[in-house]
């Protein structure tokens, strides 16, 4: 967000190589911070703090990692409750009342497949719904969160598209760009090893140790790099959906994951394939984020049970941490809404 609305970008008129200059920038910071990130990595400093990853510290980082999203979840399915509401309760009922159900001799299919199951049948309804008029003369904003055919996403994609290195031309460099994009780093390389940490207790395997997750927040750098080099527009890290999926399907298998990124890559180059998902509706996801998050923060206080709760510290340490986390956020949202600029303000480009 800071690079999109640098004023130094928001002075092009034209629409067009706005875009073109912004995916530069954004480039260009990417490549820097990931930097960071293959430093720390591989230099095995990460490694270094994972003393910090006590049960008692990693119960709130983990908590929060999963509170921290509520507002993609309940207040982005609120925007369409008719969808929203009944993908919620068919999840809720599949994985928790119909999982031991199996309609095929031992293929655990509400179990294994909850998540496509339901996004399937609930997709569906949003297309009957969207083909039936039932968002005809409704406002704009109900039409842009329920139906299915917004901003002709099918019909305008290309039906191929293959990704290349500085697509969008040569990366700029900005130290404004960059910091920013460093800190952005930071922040994703604390949350990702509190996905680690959590996706490895779902899975009920041994804690990481201290150089798995350095080479992890490496790997994770030389990702950002690529991304800065195919200009994505966005840098790679820990997808906590992915955690809460993980716990939520017990399946946690390697060759899941390497099967699963092969999909993705050759699917990636599919535009009408891709374009063809967007069309899902945004309160579809967010039913899937009230399930996936909270189950990530509800294995993040699982670690307290590793702790002396009779303990007034660890009490305080517990409660002030979960307090703080979510309270200065939304300190510094409340702020940015007033005034439109963050605490730091001068008149520096």
């Amino acid at each position: 967000a800071y690079i999109i609305n640098d004023s130094s970008l928001q002075k092009i008129s034209n629409d067009h190589e706005r875009f073109i200059h912004t995916m530069r920038a954004i480039q260009g910071a990417l490549i820097v911070a990931s930097s960071l990130q293959i430093i720390l990595g591989y230099s095995q400093v990460w490694g270094l703090f994972s003393r910090f990853f006590s049960p008692l510290g990693m119960a709130p980082v983990v908590g929060l990692v999963g509170l921290g999203m509520f507002q993609r979840g309940f207040p982005q399915l609120g925007n369409c409750i008719e969808i929203g509401l009944p993908m919620l309760l068919l999840v809720i009922g599949l994985t928790q009342y119909l999982k031991h159900v199996r309609p095929f001799k031992d293929i655990p299919i509400f179990e294994r497949f909850p998540i496509l199951i339901c996004v399937t049948f609930v997709w569906i309804y949003a297309i009957i719904l969207t083909a039936s008029g039932a968002y005809r003369g409704r406002p704009s904003h109900t039409q842009q969160s329920c139906r299915t055919d917004r901003a002709n996403l099918i019909s305008t994609a290309p039906w191929f598209k293959f990704p290349y290195p500085l697509q969008w031309g040569p990366p700029t460099f900005a130290v404004g760009h960059s910091f920013a994009m460093m800190s952005a780093v930071l922040v994703s390389m604390v949350e990702s090893t509190a996905a680690y940490m959590a996706a490895s207790r779902l899975a009920i395997a041994t804690p990481p140790p201290a150089y798995v997750l350095s080479r992890g927040i490496g790997w994770q750098g030389i990702g950002v790099l690529l991304d800065g080099l195919f200009g994505t527009g966005t840098g790679s890290t820990v997808l906590v959906e992915n955690v809460g999926l993980l716990g939520l399907t017990r399946v946690g298998s390697r060759r899941v994951v390497q099967v699963s990124a092969g999909f993705m890559i050759f699917f990636s180059t599919l535009g009408k394939f891709g374009a063809v998902f967007a069309s899902i509706p945004v309160p579809i996801y967010a039913a899937l984020h009230c399930v996936l998050f909270g189950l990530v923060a509800a294995v993040g206080l699982s670690f307290l049970q590793f702790t002396n709760m009779n303990s007034m510290r660890n009490l305080t340490i517990t409660g002030l941490s979960l307090f703080l986390g979510i309270s200065i956020p939304q300190f510094f949202v409340q702020y940015w809404d007033q005034r439109h600029y963050g605490l730091v303000h001068t008149n520096a480009g």
